[in-house]
């Protein structure tokens, strides 16, 4: 670790069950608010995901200037990476035609590719040991193309291949459960925890879908407005209860 890096610590939160909590809730928020902002609020997919990126960009540089973990910093960038993975693969399918089945592809292929380029230089994929800026920008490219495939996953197995909503999240929940179970029973840590936040992405799309979609369409009706609104708040009462905690603990050993 060179002078630059020197007092770096991790720069991700402790896996628990809030992590996994406050995850899916981004999530689904980066599925419910692109569809508000977009189609609600009427800004329409380009202006949304060129005003996102604009706010991705400074979170994202805000996030790299820490040398510490610090909760809204990192959660608001998670948000908004979620939202601007949707609106990616949403201009594809949406504006260019590019069809599902080629989009999950090729975000696999992105996201394959990052893993291989991560471990060939770092030697190691565990969020554990994000302390330098070259693993950290190796994680967020990570995170975003989980965000991108996830949507583009979810997309394609509620909608395409016509699986409908709530059989999609029943089945993505399932296959969390699984990787859960593999792990209890002794399945490498590193790899069932990136198979886990990669499920949670088309997961958290679908049950996005599931809340706001029309009952006609086989949703519930929340609408994108509501469902973003009650998300965002409790994601926003995690993240302070979060930042409370930590503060509490840097207060203690100053």
């Amino acid at each position: 670790m060179n002078s630059s890096t020197a007092g770096w610590l991790n720069k991700v939160p402790e896996v628990t069950l809030a992590f996994w909590v406050i995850k899916i809730l981004s999530t689904t928020v980066g599925e419910t608010g692109a569809d508000f902002l977009a189609v609600d609020a009427g800004l329409g997919a380009g202006p949304t995901t060129l005003g996102m990126l604009g706010l991705l960009a400074v979170a994202l540089f805000t996030q790299l200037r820490t040398r510490v973990y610090t909760p809204w910093i990192y959660w608001l960038t998670v948000v908004l990476v979620s939202i601007v993975g949707t609106q990616i693969t949403d201009v594809l399918t949406d504006k260019l035609d590019v069809s599902l089945y080629t989009s999950t592809a090729l975000f696999s292929g992105l996201l394959a590719l990052n893993f291989a380029l991560w471990y060939r230089s770092e030697r190691n994929l565990s969020i554990r040991e994000i302390v330098t800026p070259r693993r950290e920008w190796f994680y967020w490219t990570t995170v975003l193309c989980t965000f991108a495939l996830g949507t583009a996953a979810g997309d394609l197995a509620t909608e395409a291949l016509g699986l409908g909503f709530t059989l999609g999240s029943v089945i993505f929940a399932g296959l969390i459960a699984l990787t859960l179970i593999a792990w209890r029973l002794g399945a490498n840590t590193v790899l069932t925890f990136w198979i886990a936040y990669i499920l949670t992405r088309p997961f958290g799309a679908s049950l996005g879908d599931l809340l706001t979609q029309a009952k006609t369409y086989g949703g519930l009706g929340m609408g994108a407005t509501w469902t973003s609104a009650i998300f965002l708040c409790v994601i926003v009462l995690l993240v302070a209860m979060a930042q409370f905690s930590t503060n509490g603990r840097k207060a203690l050993t100053q």
